[in-house]
């Protein structure tokens, strides 16, 4: 039993965008053994989204291959999050005071990547032999992606009054976003179906509960829940952000479509 191509597609371009994102602060880390971790979990991420990409060039056939699928694609044909595109400043931030807010990075982190460890360890039982040896790699990661950007997030909100101040904004402004994890797309629908995929809706009240308890350890509050758009980048439909994103990753193989390494 094979997955659909667009669902191993939304996996490997939400692991290929975050690591894009995480490695801007490659450089740029707040000391320097964060600036090493997040390097790491940029690689972690860009190996998942390699392997995916490979899988899916084998799904897709013809002259498909991962480099293809990462680097010549426009934007629409990228399935990733749409929380995942948007930059490291949050509301707290701005050129004034830096265009990177550590608060926000760790929240985004956080709250994807408590997501992605109930989906790796769902994954596992995938019908499609390939996706699940894949998700079985994937969930070691994972679970420490979880641990460091749990731990950050506790720290800065049960900190200082500005620390706390930016983690609050950051998850005020990142939480809606979260949204789209839970609207199904026709590509998991049709991968819940055949039993290559998870249904996502399934690990909300995990995922809120354990959303919850480090929320509570980090003396934060959860915004409530309100009306409004869901994003829709799982179905092509990005935030402007994701042309930048894309032009600087992409921006090499464009200039130079077939050189070799």
């Amino acid at each position: 039993m094979k997955a659909p191509l667009d669902y191993v597609l939304h996996l490997a371009d939400n692991a290929v965008i975050l690591g894009q994102r995480n490695a801007e602060w490659c450089g740029h880390g707040p000391i320097i053994e964060e600036d090493l971790s997040l390097a790491n979990m940029s690689l972690d991420l860009i190996g998942q989204a390699r392997l995916l990409y490979q899988y899916a060039a084998q799904l897709k056939g013809g002259d498909a291959t991962e480099d293809r699928l990462a680097y010549l694609c426009e934007v629409r044909e990228f399935r990733n999050y749409t929380l995942l595109e948007l930059p490291h400043s949050g509301p707290l931030s701005g050129y004034a005071r830096g265009d990177r807010d550590y608060a926000t990075t760790i929240v985004r982190n956080f709250l994807y990547s408590t997501l992605m460890l109930l989906y790796w360890e769902a994954l596992q039982q995938s019908k499609d032999e390939q996706l699940a040896a894949i998700a079985e790699k994937s969930v070691k990661e994972t679970r420490y992606h979880v641990r460091h950007s749990r731990d950050w997030l506790v720290k800065l909100g049960d900190g200082t009054e500005d620390s706390h101040a930016r983690v609050a904004a950051a998850l005020d402004h990142l939480m809606p976003y979260t949204k789209e994890f839970w609207a199904s797309s026709p590509a998991e629908a049709e991968a819940v179906a055949n039993g290559t995929g998870v249904d996502v809706a399934l690990l909300k009240p995990e995922w809120d509960a354990l959303v919850n308890e480090a929320l509570a350890e980090a003396t934060l509050d959860r915004p409530k829940d309100a009306p409004g758009y869901t994003t829709q980048g799982k179905v092509g439909v990005h935030s402007e952000h994701l042309e930048y994103v894309l032009a600087e990753m992409q921006s090499l193989v464009r200039q130079y479509p077939n050189a070799t390494w």
